[in-house]
């Protein structure tokens, strides 16, 4: 394929491909049936490979179909904003900038992460939300957001079109309030069997890890308790009813934020933390500020 490609013929496939079928694309672009799969049978040939076939009474995309639809995607989003720029009508006040952040990942680690953006961007507006994994891609999957950061990376699972961003990884610490820690401390990590322990719920990678490392050294700690907020985990923990774990990049800041002390540490469990945005080459500025901070200087 060594000619340029013919957007014209792009801009029909990628119409057809979001509308489901030729007859429904006509009708959006006011241009016939016949031109527009002649269009597309020319697009074929330049391509060298089928992007559609048929599915009852719909068209399916095939694997290069697929493949082509999220660049023409990437594509026409760019020219959107483009025009939009070209408009040249000024914003009034700061742009909103909105990210999801899971819940289980601790806000101290969050806030280092994320604050860049308003640091550097005196016009973003920042508005910060938190939730299950599966809840916030799917804010990111219908816009409501525009980064998601999590230690769980997207996978094909999702059924989203967006991507992973890594940003950096930290070993773990274990925490516990002072009367426990002086227990716990001696002999560890075989100091944690039958220990009580406070853990993030299952739906999180790192309590994955967790579980198979203990597997592995053959530990089997007491779970008093599991939780979906970070904050929560770390008021039990405060309250001396059980040992938990935090990413050692922020163990000064847990044991002054909550009078608790540090009983071991492991880097055989790693945790990795991810921005999660519709943007395959970052653009959005603040986006791009708080990748480029979390893995120059906070992770560095």
């Amino acid at each position: 394929m060594r000619d340029p490609l013919n957007y014209k013929h792009l801009h029909y496939f990628w119409t057809v491909a979001h509308e489901g079928s030729i007859a429904k694309a006509s009708e959006k672009l006011h241009i016939t049936p016949q031109t527009i799969s002649g269009q597309l049978s020319l697009l074929e040939d330049h391509i060298g490979m089928s992007l559609f076939e048929r599915a009852g009474r719909r068209l399916a995309l095939t694997e290069t179909g697929r493949l082509v639809l999220r660049y023409a995607d990437e594509i026409f989003d760019l020219g959107r904003e483009l025009r939009d720029v070209l408009r040249g009508a000024p914003e009034i006040g700061p742009s909103e900038f909105i990210i999801s952040a899971a819940s289980a990942l601790p806000k101290t680690i969050v806030y280092k992460i994320i604050e860049p953006a308003l640091r550097l961007l005196d016009d973003v507006s920042l508005t910060s939300r938190e939730g299950p994994v599966e809840a916030i891609l799917t804010q990111l999957a219908v816009h409501e957001v525009d980064m998601v950061l999590t230690d769980t990376p997207l996978t094909a699972a999702f059924n989203i079109k967006a991507y992973n961003h890594f940003l950096g990884e930290s070993g773990v610490s274990f925490f516990a309030a002072p009367e426990l820690a002086k227990v716990y401390r001696r002999n560890f990590p075989q100091s944690l069997h039958n220990a009580p322990m406070l853990l993030p719920t299952e739906q999180y990678a790192i309590r994955q890890l967790f579980d198979r490392w203990l597997e592995k050294l053959e530990l089997y700690p007491l779970v008093r308790g599991q939780f979906d907020d970070s904050a929560l985990l770390k008021s039990f923990g405060r309250a001396g009813l059980g040992i938990f774990f935090m990413p050692t990049i922020i163990q000064r800041e847990v044991c002054e934020g909550f009078g608790v002390q540090v009983i071991g540490h492991t880097d055989e469990i790693i945790q990795k933390f991810y921005a999660i945005s519709p943007e395959r080459k970052v653009r959005h500025p603040a986006v791009a500020a708080i990748c480029d901070n979390a893995r120059h200087e906070f992770f560095c």
